[in-house]
């Protein structure tokens, strides 16, 4: 069995995960995590995507994180079969896979039977260009006219998906297919647990955690990501906290101004997640406060 944990950001999904592994290890059951968090796969950002440092992992292998440079592109078309390698290869050694993260495409791709249309470099960087002339909302406005359950579900602000899904559209002449389906089809047996918070308590959560990021250094570490190539990077270059601290660097932002605007990105985008996950057939929901919240994940996972 695949045994995922989703859930908004801010509600402790690493933290779970990594209880939940301790304490399969304690009762001689050995058991591995795979990260479905798309900014957790570059080498280097660390502080912005709350990465757990590898000090604090307790020995608990890890899979899918940094394996990729800030000037790569992620892809979740080229994410879906390297992280479903590991997890069947975590399995052939006996243990048990945990899929964790809050990039609900990502999980999407590895528990249902999803199949990615092909690229047009053309096509692409033709709406490259077009995001960049005239912005996401433009382009937000346009895949709602064509193709509104796919502009629903990616949102007005997120130029690299926007661009994608217009891509699809056009190269397939059809709805954009790696929007999750109606009925999705299951990749393989999966027990899905999900960490949720009231809004009213996950808001100022999320807020202090930007705040936090800022005092413990995300711009230094940005600093240290631009000769490396983040700003030339599509995906990681726009990637939230990042996109502000490199315009915080260049003089577009103030500090101040670029914490308001990631608070506001994050907040929206922990709403999208929300929307994103609670379609999930089966799925069982836990409060992120619970302090029995491991014994319930353990219960639900029965005999594993």
């Amino acid at each position: 069995m695949l045994v995922v944990i989703v859930g908004p950001t801010g509600t402790g999904k690493s933290d779970l995960s990594l209880d939940v592994a301790t304490r399969l290890r304690e009762a001689g059951r050995a058991a591995e995590i795979v990260n479905a968090d798309a900014m957790q796969l570059y080498r280097g950002m660390d502080i912005g995507t709350a990465k757990v440092p590898l000090q604090h992992r307790r020995g608990v292998p890890h899979h899918m994180l940094d394996v990729l440079e800030v000037q790569d592109e992620a892809t979740v078309a080229r994410y879906q079969p390297q992280a479903r390698a590991a997890i069947e290869d975590i399995r052939g050694r006996g243990a048990v896979p945990i899929l964790v993260g809050g990039s609900g495409l990502y999980v999407s791709s590895v528990i249902y039977d999803f199949r990615f249309p092909g690229t047009d470099s053309a096509v692409r960087a033709r709406l490259e260009a077009d995001l960049k002339r005239r912005g996401p909302g433009e382009l937000y406005r346009t895949l709602a006219s064509i193709d509104p359950v796919a502009a629903d579900r990616i949102g007005a602000s997120n130029g690299r998906r926007l661009v994608r899904a217009l891509e699809v559209v056009e190269i397939t002449g059809e709805p954009h297919a790696a929007s999750l389906p109606d009925t999705p089809v299951p990749w393989t047996d999966t027990l899905t647990i999900g960490l949720r918070a009231p809004r009213d308590e996950l808001t100022p959560r999320l807020d202090e955690r930007v705040t936090r990021m800022w005092a413990d250094g995300l711009v230094d570490e940005v600093a240290r990501l631009v000769p490396l190539g983040i700003e030339s990077g599509v995906t990681a270059s726009r990637a939230i906290g990042y996109a502000q601290a490199l315009g915080q660097l260049s003089g577009r932002l103030a500090e101040p101004d670029a914490i308001t605007q990631t608070q506001q990105l994050t907040r929206r985008y922990a709403r999208r997640q929300v929307s994103w996950f609670k379609r999930y057939p089966g799925a069982h929901w836990l409060d992120y406060q619970d302090p029995d919240r491991v014994d319930r994940a353990l219960a639900l996972m029965g005999g594993l």
